[in-house]
């Protein structure tokens, strides 16, 4: 099936997430919601989606050693605050529900958030069960920088831009191999214990 050549539709995830899913160390992200009225329960119910960098509320004791030289360079890139680049499309491959810890710690080698934080997000709305979803990173063929305009503001998950993005030759972050190889991993360590999607 063909990549698409536009795109407008944006997930936000921490910058330094970004970072780690654009460099093939991490394919996957946690999600519980923003907490935007109208997105208090995170859905993936866009296979398909740009990534939108975001710089608020990311901490270096958030985020495991190992990520905080990323962390700090990806602080350093927000230098303009009124607008915001585009560089990488991802399409989601699989989807789980955790609602244990145990089933959460399983999975903490395959990304860069530390343990308690990870735990913080699985205790916080304890009824709401954490997404766990696997994407698959493509990076634009010419990144593009938008204007920050005030309707993408706020702790929401999904921002619908003003203008399409143009994709272009998108290149994998990963081969299908590596991808497939890393996948299988979590899955693995998933499987058992938490429902696919």
């Amino acid at each position: 099936m063909p990549l698409p050549t536009t795109s407008r539709l944006a997930l936000k995830e921490w910058a330094v997430a970004v970072k780690a899913l654009s460099k093939g160390e991490q394919i996957l992200i946690l999600r519980k919601g923003g907490i935007h009225r109208a997105d208090k329960e995170f859905r993936v119910v866009h296979p398909e989606f740009l990534l939108y960098p975001t710089f608020e509320h990311q901490r270096r004791d958030l985020v495991k050693a190992d990520s905080h030289h990323d962390l700090a360079q990806s602080l350093n890139e927000n230098e303009s605050p009124n607008e915001i680049e585009f560089g990488y499309w991802c399409e989601v491959t699989d989807k789980f529900e955790v609602s244990e810890q145990e089933v959460l710690d399983d999975i903490a080698p395959y990304h860069i958030w530390t343990s308690d934080y990870a735990n913080q997000r699985l205790r916080w709305r304890p009824k709401q069960p954490l997404t766990i979803a696997l994407l698959r990173m493509y990076s634009i063929e010419s990144p593009q920088a938008l204007s920050v305009l005030d309707e993408y503001g706020g702790c929401k998950s999904w921002v619908e831009l003003a203008q399409d993005i143009h994709l272009g030759d998108m290149k994998p972050v990963l081969s299908n191999e590596a991808y497939e190889a890393k996948a299988e991993l979590i899955r693995q360590a998933l499987r058992t214990r938490a429902p696919a999607l």
